[in-house]
C-alpha cells in the first residue's frame, strides 16, 4: 500500500474519531481481558519458577494461557496437577 495513501487515511480516521468517539464498552473489555491473560502468564511464570526446585514445568503457550484466563487460580492449579500425574 502506498504510504502516502496510509498516511491520508490515518488523518481523515483520527479526527473523525475525535469528533464521533470510540464505543467504550469494547475496549473496556479487550482491556480486561488482556489483563487477565497478562496475571495468567504470571501466574504460570511464578509456578515454573518454584516448581524447577521439584522438577515442576508447565509450558506457557495459547492453550495454557487460555486455560488459565478463563479458571484463573484454579487453572493453574489444575494445570499442575495434570502435569504431575498424567504427564
Amino acid at each position: 500500500m502506498n504510504p502516502v495513501l496510509v498516511l491520508l487515511l490515518l488523518g481523515l480516521a483520527i479526527p473523525l474519531l475525535l469528533i464521533i468517539g470510540l464505543p467504550a464498552a469494547p475496549i473496556k473489555w479487550v482491556g480486561h481481558m488482556l489483563g487477565r491473560v497478562i496475571v495468567a502468564v504470571i501466574l504460570l511464570f511464578f509456578v515454573n519458577l518454584f516448581g524447577a526446585q521439584f522438577g515442576l514445568h508447565v509450558p506457557i503457550n495459547g492453550f495454557t494461557a487460555v486455560v488459565s484466563t478463563i479458571l484463573g487460580v484454579p487453572g493453574v492449579l489444575s494445570l499442575t496437577a495434570i502435569h504431575l500425574w498424567v504427564l
